[in-house]
């Protein structure tokens, strides 16, 4: 697999496609039209690749940095951007994905934009439902993973325990034993 989904929801994995946000140099993972159809069969939003175009790319960077956007002015507590609120919308209004049942199973077939629509809605049920209080940044550093606190308490630090709280934990450890050292 090309790209990571730990959130289990897609508009916010699909705001993690530039990871290291606050770093000089972000790494961009959907550098190509070629890449954005990956994560679109990645994640399951689609079967098959939609052969996406440089120009669905730029719509589709243009939607993750506005879903961005606005998690990041709910997660400050301020007000939402009218032109990213603009941005989701007019995505989220485009005709959805469609599944279809076949002799073989279900199978989606989408456009570049059906699947857009379906990462914006996505975004609309976090930011306009009872979700959008369990959203939160990821506590490493370098990472900005933005995912929903479903745990117990509410007091979940890391988007996922495997990659960032793994790294955060080895490095506590580290600096324990290096403070207990004479």
């Amino acid at each position: 697999m090309e790209h990571a989904f730990p959130c289990e929801n897609p508009a916010l994995d699909f705001v993690g496609t530039l990871r290291a946000r606050r770093n000089p140099d972000p790494l961009e993972k959907l550098c190509s039209p070629s890449s954005l159809d990956a994560w679109f069969v990645e994640s399951g939003t689609a079967d098959f690749r939609p052969d996406s175009t440089s120009r669905d790319l730029a719509a589709a960077l243009r939607l993750r940095e506005a879903i961005y956007a606005l998690v990041a002015a709910r997660l400050r507590h301020q007000s939402y951007v009218d032109e990213a609120l603009t941005v989701v919308n007019r995505a989220a209004s485009r005709p959805p994905v469609v599944p279809r049942l076949t002799h073989q199973g279900r199978r989606v077939a989408a456009t570049t934009e059906q699947a857009l629509s379906a990462i914006a809605r996505a975004g609309v049920e976090i930011l306009g439902g009872s979700d959008a209080g369990l959203l939160k940044e990821c506590g490493r550093p370098e990472c900005t993973q933005v995912y929903l606190d479903r745990s117990r308490g509410f007091r979940r630090e890391w988007c996922s325990m495997i990659t960032c709280g793994n790294k955060m934990k080895a490095a506590a450890y580290r600096a324990r034993r290096r403070a207990n050292q004479p």
